[in-house]
Protein backbone atom coordinates (compact mmCIF):
# COMPACT_ATOMS: atom_id res chain seq x y z
CA UNK A 1 0.00 0.00 0.00
CA UNK A 2 1.28 3.20 -0.43
CA UNK A 3 2.54 5.42 2.02
CA UNK A 4 3.79 8.78 2.95
CA UNK A 5 2.38 12.14 2.55
CA UNK A 6 1.15 12.47 -0.55
CA UNK A 7 -1.28 9.78 0.20
CA UNK A 8 -2.89 11.60 2.72
CA UNK A 9 -6.12 12.30 2.65
CA UNK A 10 -5.13 16.20 3.90
CA UNK A 11 -2.61 16.57 1.17
CA UNK A 12 -2.56 19.35 -1.14
CA UNK A 13 -0.57 19.41 -4.25
CA UNK A 14 1.98 21.92 -5.43
CA UNK A 15 2.85 21.69 -9.43
CA UNK A 16 3.53 25.83 -9.71
CA UNK A 17 5.37 28.89 -8.45
CA UNK A 18 8.41 28.60 -10.28
CA UNK A 19 7.20 30.06 -13.01
CA UNK A 20 8.57 27.24 -15.40
CA UNK A 21 12.49 28.98 -14.59
CA UNK A 22 14.44 26.57 -12.48
CA UNK A 23 16.45 28.30 -10.30
CA UNK A 24 19.21 30.00 -10.83
CA UNK A 25 23.07 31.22 -9.53
CA UNK A 26 22.71 33.55 -7.97
CA UNK A 27 19.26 34.23 -7.14
CA UNK A 28 19.16 32.53 -3.38
CA UNK A 29 21.98 34.40 -2.15
CA UNK A 30 20.09 37.52 -4.23
CA UNK A 31 16.92 36.95 -2.11
CA UNK A 32 18.53 36.39 0.99
CA UNK A 33 20.11 39.73 1.03
CA UNK A 34 16.70 41.72 -0.10
CA UNK A 35 15.14 39.84 3.34
CA UNK A 36 18.19 40.14 5.47
CA UNK A 37 17.87 43.99 4.93
CA UNK A 38 14.40 44.55 5.25
CA UNK A 39 13.11 42.30 7.88
CA UNK A 40 13.15 44.08 10.48
CA UNK A 41 10.20 46.79 9.17
CA UNK A 42 6.92 46.25 9.32
CA UNK A 43 4.80 44.16 6.04
CA UNK A 44 8.30 44.39 4.44
CA UNK A 45 6.89 42.05 2.02
CA UNK A 46 6.13 44.27 -0.60
CA UNK A 47 9.65 46.49 0.11
CA UNK A 48 11.24 42.71 -1.00
CA UNK A 49 8.87 41.57 -4.00
CA UNK A 50 7.03 44.87 -5.26
CA UNK A 51 7.77 46.43 -8.80
CA UNK A 52 10.79 47.67 -7.41
CA UNK A 53 12.95 43.96 -7.50
CA UNK A 54 12.65 44.10 -11.47
CA UNK A 55 15.06 46.79 -11.48
CA UNK A 56 16.99 46.02 -8.40
CA UNK A 57 17.28 42.17 -9.34
CA UNK A 58 17.70 42.84 -12.64
CA UNK A 59 14.99 40.09 -13.82
CA UNK A 60 11.21 40.20 -15.38
CA UNK A 61 8.54 40.38 -13.17
CA UNK A 62 8.03 36.22 -13.37
CA UNK A 63 11.55 35.74 -12.51
CA UNK A 64 11.02 38.12 -9.44
CA UNK A 65 8.38 36.08 -8.89
CA UNK A 66 10.30 32.44 -9.28
CA UNK A 67 13.23 33.94 -7.12
CA UNK A 68 11.16 34.21 -4.13
CA UNK A 69 9.34 30.71 -5.07
CA UNK A 70 12.63 28.88 -4.66
CA UNK A 71 13.88 31.11 -1.87
CA UNK A 72 11.17 30.00 0.25
CA UNK A 73 11.21 26.20 -1.28
CA UNK A 74 14.75 26.24 -0.24
CA UNK A 75 14.52 26.92 2.99
CA UNK A 76 16.35 30.11 2.39
CA UNK A 77 13.75 32.89 3.84
CA UNK A 78 10.38 32.20 5.20
CA UNK A 79 7.16 34.10 4.98
CA UNK A 80 5.38 33.62 8.89
CA UNK A 81 2.84 35.76 8.16
CA UNK A 82 0.64 37.77 5.15
CA UNK A 83 2.67 40.57 4.69
CA UNK A 84 5.90 39.31 5.80
CA UNK A 85 8.84 37.89 5.08
CA UNK A 86 12.16 36.54 7.28
CA UNK A 87 14.95 34.98 6.76
CA UNK A 88 15.20 31.24 8.02
CA UNK A 89 17.48 30.03 10.08
CA UNK A 90 19.51 27.45 7.41
CA UNK A 91 19.53 31.02 5.24
CA UNK A 92 21.17 32.75 7.77
CA UNK A 93 23.78 29.98 8.83
CA UNK A 94 24.43 29.62 5.03
CA UNK A 95 24.34 32.77 3.04
CA UNK A 96 25.27 35.64 5.90
CA UNK A 97 27.83 37.71 4.82
CA UNK A 98 28.45 38.11 8.71
CA UNK A 99 29.62 34.33 9.55
CA UNK A 100 27.77 32.22 7.07
CA UNK A 101 28.80 28.90 6.11
CA UNK A 102 28.93 29.89 2.18
CA UNK A 103 27.36 32.69 1.46
CA UNK A 104 27.96 32.60 -2.24
CA UNK A 105 27.00 29.07 -3.15
CA UNK A 106 30.54 27.81 -3.62
CA UNK A 107 30.28 24.46 -1.79
CA UNK A 108 29.01 21.63 -2.94
CA UNK A 109 27.76 20.91 0.94
CA UNK A 110 25.31 24.06 -0.02
CA UNK A 111 23.90 22.27 -2.78
CA UNK A 112 23.55 18.93 -1.54
CA UNK A 113 21.89 21.12 1.22
CA UNK A 114 19.38 22.86 -1.09
CA UNK A 115 18.24 19.68 -2.75
CA UNK A 116 17.45 18.26 0.18
CA UNK A 117 15.00 20.75 1.29
CA UNK A 118 13.50 20.51 -2.26
CA UNK A 119 13.29 17.20 -2.11
CA UNK A 120 12.76 15.67 1.16
CA UNK A 121 9.45 17.76 1.92
CA UNK A 122 6.14 17.02 0.37
CA UNK A 123 5.59 20.58 -0.22
CA UNK A 124 7.16 20.34 -3.80
CA UNK A 125 5.12 17.46 -5.41
CA UNK A 126 6.86 16.70 -8.23
CA UNK A 127 10.60 16.94 -6.67
CA UNK A 128 9.12 14.41 -3.61
CA UNK A 129 7.44 12.10 -6.20
CA UNK A 130 10.35 11.85 -8.46
CA UNK A 131 13.02 10.62 -5.67
CA UNK A 132 10.62 9.12 -2.95
CA UNK A 133 8.30 7.11 -5.01
CA UNK A 134 9.07 6.81 -8.38
CA UNK A 135 9.90 3.09 -9.04
CA UNK A 136 12.62 3.18 -11.72
CA UNK A 137 15.63 4.06 -12.72
CA UNK A 138 15.14 5.37 -16.24
CA UNK A 139 12.37 7.23 -17.24
CA UNK A 140 10.96 9.23 -20.58
CA UNK A 141 9.79 12.66 -20.00
CA UNK A 142 5.94 11.90 -21.47
CA UNK A 143 5.80 8.54 -18.98
CA UNK A 144 7.36 10.63 -16.06
CA UNK A 145 4.41 13.36 -16.69
CA UNK A 146 1.68 10.24 -17.40
CA UNK A 147 2.69 9.00 -13.97
CA UNK A 148 2.16 12.15 -12.48
CA UNK A 149 -1.33 12.61 -13.90
CA UNK A 150 -1.96 9.10 -12.90
CA UNK A 151 -1.35 9.78 -9.55
CA UNK A 152 -3.39 13.26 -9.27
CA UNK A 153 -6.18 11.27 -10.82
CA UNK A 154 -5.91 8.76 -8.59
CA UNK A 155 -5.36 11.11 -5.34
CA UNK A 156 -8.28 13.52 -6.57
CA UNK A 157 -6.45 16.42 -6.28
CA UNK A 158 -8.29 19.28 -7.68
CA UNK A 159 -7.78 22.06 -9.88
CA UNK A 160 -4.32 20.00 -11.31
CA UNK A 161 -4.30 20.41 -14.91
CA UNK A 162 -1.98 17.97 -16.98
CA UNK A 163 -0.69 20.97 -18.44
CA UNK A 164 0.93 21.98 -15.35
CA UNK A 165 2.27 18.81 -14.26
CA UNK A 166 3.77 18.64 -17.53
CA UNK A 167 5.81 22.30 -17.29
CA UNK A 168 6.63 21.30 -13.95
CA UNK A 169 8.09 18.17 -15.13
CA UNK A 170 10.05 19.94 -17.66
CA UNK A 171 11.48 22.53 -14.59
CA UNK A 172 12.21 19.78 -12.46
CA UNK A 173 14.17 18.30 -15.13
CA UNK A 174 15.86 21.35 -16.40
CA UNK A 175 16.69 21.93 -12.62
CA UNK A 176 18.91 18.74 -12.53
CA UNK A 177 20.13 18.25 -16.38
CA UNK A 178 22.43 20.70 -17.49
CA UNK A 179 20.87 21.57 -21.58
CA UNK A 180 23.29 21.00 -24.01
CA UNK A 181 24.80 24.80 -25.57
CA UNK A 182 23.27 25.38 -29.13
CA UNK A 183 24.06 28.07 -31.80
CA UNK A 184 21.85 30.50 -29.94
CA UNK A 185 22.60 29.17 -26.00
CA UNK A 186 25.74 30.25 -24.47
CA UNK A 187 27.42 28.10 -21.59
CA UNK A 188 25.57 30.35 -19.01
CA UNK A 189 22.24 29.19 -20.28
CA UNK A 190 23.25 25.39 -20.32
CA UNK A 191 24.33 25.74 -16.92
CA UNK A 192 21.27 27.63 -15.60
CA UNK A 193 20.36 25.73 -12.51
CA UNK A 194 23.58 24.70 -9.58
CA UNK A 195 22.14 21.83 -8.94
CA UNK A 196 23.16 20.36 -11.89
CA UNK A 197 26.39 19.94 -10.42
CA UNK A 198 25.23 17.09 -8.48
CA UNK A 199 24.88 14.76 -10.89
CA UNK A 200 22.07 13.03 -9.62
CA UNK A 201 20.10 12.82 -13.15
CA UNK A 202 21.85 12.32 -16.04
CA UNK A 203 20.25 12.63 -19.90
CA UNK A 204 20.88 9.43 -21.46
CA UNK A 205 19.98 7.90 -25.16
CA UNK A 206 17.51 8.88 -27.39
CA UNK A 207 15.89 12.46 -26.56
CA UNK A 208 14.04 13.14 -23.18
CA UNK A 209 15.07 9.77 -21.56
CA UNK A 210 16.92 10.50 -18.37
CA UNK A 211 17.72 8.42 -15.79
CA UNK A 212 18.46 8.36 -11.85
CA UNK A 213 22.34 8.44 -10.85
CA UNK A 214 22.26 5.85 -7.78
CA UNK A 215 25.28 4.94 -6.12
CA UNK A 216 27.89 6.50 -3.64
CA UNK A 217 27.85 10.64 -3.74
CA UNK A 218 31.80 11.55 -3.47
CA UNK A 219 30.89 15.06 -2.90
CA UNK A 220 27.92 14.64 -0.19
CA UNK A 221 29.57 14.95 3.19
CA UNK A 222 28.87 13.60 6.55
CA UNK A 223 27.68 16.92 8.16
CA UNK A 224 24.88 16.89 5.47
CA UNK A 225 23.69 13.16 5.73
CA UNK A 226 23.71 13.76 9.58
CA UNK A 227 22.20 17.01 8.97
CA UNK A 228 19.49 15.49 6.76
CA UNK A 229 19.45 12.46 8.85
CA UNK A 230 18.30 14.27 12.34
CA UNK A 231 15.85 16.21 10.15
CA UNK A 232 14.29 13.42 8.81
CA UNK A 233 14.17 11.73 12.00
CA UNK A 234 12.53 14.79 13.61
CA UNK A 235 9.87 14.58 11.30
CA UNK A 236 9.22 10.87 11.05
CA UNK A 237 9.50 9.27 14.69
CA UNK A 238 10.71 12.67 16.97
CA UNK A 239 10.21 10.39 20.26
CA UNK A 240 11.53 7.25 19.35
CA UNK A 241 15.31 6.13 20.81
CA UNK A 242 15.88 4.39 17.44
CA UNK A 243 15.69 4.74 13.91
CA UNK A 244 15.58 1.57 11.52
CA UNK A 245 18.02 1.03 8.53
CA UNK A 246 14.92 0.35 6.73
CA UNK A 247 13.16 3.74 7.58
CA UNK A 248 16.58 5.47 6.65
CA UNK A 249 17.12 3.76 3.04
CA UNK A 250 13.70 3.43 1.72
CA UNK A 251 10.86 5.93 3.45
CA UNK A 252 9.49 8.74 1.57
CA UNK A 253 11.51 11.45 2.30
CA UNK A 254 14.87 9.66 3.82
CA UNK A 255 18.20 10.18 3.05
CA UNK A 256 18.40 6.74 1.36
CA UNK A 257 15.54 7.92 -1.19
CA UNK A 258 16.41 11.67 -2.00
CA UNK A 259 20.22 11.41 -1.97
CA UNK A 260 19.78 8.29 -4.97
CA UNK A 261 22.16 6.00 -2.17
CA UNK A 262 21.91 2.48 -2.69
CA UNK A 263 21.26 0.33 0.71
CA UNK A 264 24.68 -0.77 0.98
CA UNK A 265 26.10 3.13 0.82
CA UNK A 266 23.57 4.03 3.29
CA UNK A 267 25.16 1.28 5.50
CA UNK A 268 28.17 2.73 4.69
CA UNK A 269 27.09 5.98 5.93
CA UNK A 270 25.47 5.21 9.57
CA UNK A 271 28.87 2.84 9.73
CA UNK A 272 30.43 5.99 10.15
CA UNK A 273 27.82 8.10 12.34
CA UNK A 274 29.78 7.40 15.60
CA UNK A 275 33.26 9.03 14.73
CA UNK A 276 31.48 12.28 12.67
CA UNK A 277 29.00 12.37 15.89
CA UNK A 278 31.26 11.79 18.50
CA UNK A 279 28.69 9.10 19.44
CA UNK A 280 25.83 11.12 19.41
CA UNK A 281 24.50 8.97 16.41
CA UNK A 282 25.33 5.56 16.62
CA UNK A 283 25.14 2.18 14.51
CA UNK A 284 23.60 -0.79 15.93
CA UNK A 285 23.37 -4.23 14.70
CA UNK A 286 22.45 -5.70 17.87
CA UNK A 287 20.01 -9.13 17.79
CA UNK A 288 20.35 -8.77 14.19
CA UNK A 289 18.34 -4.91 14.29
CA UNK A 290 19.99 -2.48 12.14
CA UNK A 291 19.39 0.60 13.94
CA UNK A 292 20.42 4.13 14.34
CA UNK A 293 20.17 4.64 18.19
CA UNK A 294 20.43 8.50 19.58
CA UNK A 295 22.03 9.44 22.46
CA UNK A 296 21.06 13.40 21.72
CA UNK A 297 17.38 14.77 21.48
CA UNK A 298 16.15 15.08 18.23
CA UNK A 299 14.40 18.46 17.21
CA UNK A 300 14.22 20.80 15.04
CA UNK A 301 17.85 22.32 16.25
CA UNK A 302 19.52 19.56 16.60
CA UNK A 303 20.22 19.10 12.44
CA UNK A 304 22.56 22.14 12.71
CA UNK A 305 24.67 20.62 14.73
CA UNK A 306 26.52 18.78 12.55
CA UNK A 307 26.74 20.94 8.95
CA UNK A 308 30.14 23.08 10.41
CA UNK A 309 32.13 19.89 10.03
CA UNK A 310 31.38 20.00 5.92
CA UNK A 311 32.98 23.58 5.80
CA UNK A 312 36.66 24.96 5.13
CA UNK A 313 37.10 27.05 8.25
CA UNK A 314 34.53 25.48 10.40
CA UNK A 315 35.79 22.09 11.39
CA UNK A 316 34.69 21.79 14.88
CA UNK A 317 31.30 20.67 15.20
CA UNK A 318 29.42 23.21 17.98
CA UNK A 319 29.52 22.18 21.11
CA UNK A 320 26.27 20.54 22.32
Amino acid sequence: MARGPLFQDTYSPQFSGHETFPLRYGWLKKSYDRVAETEHEDENRALCWDDDAIARFGVGKNMVASMRHWAKASGIIEEPATNSVKVADLGRKLLSDDGGFDPYMEHPATLWLIHWQLAAYPEKTTWFWAFSHFPAVTFERDHFVMRLDRLAKDRNWSRVATTTIRNDVACFIRTYVARAPSGRAGHDDALESPLTELGLIKAVGKKDMFRFVRGPKSTLGDGVFTYALTDFWSRYSPDAATLSFEAVAHAPGAPGRVFCLDENDVADRLAALDDATGGALQWSETAGLKQVVRNVDINRDTKFKWLPMDYDGAAQVEAA
